[in-house]
């Protein structure tokens, strides 16, 4: 063989490695139901949050734990963890979006991404993404 077709042998197989790495780490999106069926994966949860939940953000206590229930596409209300501050105006949101997993003491969310109706874009929702601290 030439080293030509070697390079190019390996150069492919880099390629295909890397595809299938980025595949295997992709997240989608799922309901509360499909999370907790596979806890140890990360999912996109979608929903609206529960208005008529407590929102708990202590930050004298504990500076980076936000608690909040959320109602995802399925109708499912589940408990959701987010290690990170309380994202400005949360309440005012639309819908949110979880990424995270399911744990034993409800969803973890790593990033909060919320559609929030803004009175600057002539009507349409302004996205917002929160992410936690680790």
């Amino acid at each position: 063989m030439k080293k030509s077709h070697i390079i190019a042998i390996i150069i492919i197989a880099v390629a295909i490695g890397a595809i299938l790495t980025t595949v295997g780490d992709s997240s989608t999106y799922a309901s509360f139901a499909v999370a907790a069926e596979n806890s140890g994966k990360e999912y996109h949860v979608v929903g609206k949050l529960e208005k008529d939940s407590a929102l708990i953000y202590n930050p004298q206590e504990n500076v980076n734990l936000f608690t909040f229930y959320l109602k995802d596409t399925d109708g499912a209300v589940k408990k959701v963890l987010y290690h990170g501050t309380k994202p400005q105006d949360f309440e005012r949101s639309e819908q949110v979006v979880l990424v995270g997993k399911m744990k034993e003491d409800g969803f973890q969310a790593n990033t909060i991404l919320m559609k929030c109706p803004s009175k600057y874009n002539e009507g349409k929702p302004e996205e917002t993404e929160h992410k936690a601290q680790i």
